[in-house]
């Protein structure tokens, strides 16, 4: 893991612990997202990959709640990691990206449903956090 200094002084990038059961879940076992979540709640990337499928199926509200759970179910744990409500959440560090792609989510279900605040505030989060989770995600 590279870890980049700060040069104007601001906070540290925050790196969320791995959960390397879950990742064993839905890799080598093949476990939907829905198990996963239902055993790891903690576990970001389960609720972001139920939200995208909800998403693509044209279940925008279900994609949101979705998103929303595993949203908060990360900051919790970004809190837990040290991380003051700012500050880099390096897409490049794989246990956050299931927490950016939750933030996108929901930015994406809500300008869906029309919550334009909800919206621009999501995507402004996620730029601020990673520019590139930001250049990824937003499509």
């Amino acid at each position: 893991m590279t870890t980049h200094k700060n040069l104007l002084g601001g906070p540290d990038p925050t790196y969320l612990p791995e959960n390397e059961e879950a990742y064993r879940l839905l890799g080598e076992q093949s476990q939907p997202p829905v198990e996963v979540a239902a055993k790891h709640p903690t576990f970001s990337l389960a609720w972001a990959m139920l939200a995208d499928d909800a998403f693509e199926a044209g279940r925008v509200v279900e994609s949101y709640a979705y998103a929303r759970t595993g949203y908060h179910r990360g900051l919790d744990s970004l809190r837990r990691a040290g991380w003051k409500g700012h500050g880099p959440i390096p897409w490049d560090h794989r246990a956050n990206r299931g927490f950016l792609r939750c933030l996108a989510a929901l930015a994406r279900a809500a300008s869906e449903i029309n919550e334009k605040d909800e919206t621009e505030r999501c995507w402004q989060f996620l730029k601020d956090s990673s520019a590139e989770a930001y250049t990824e995600l937003k499509r």
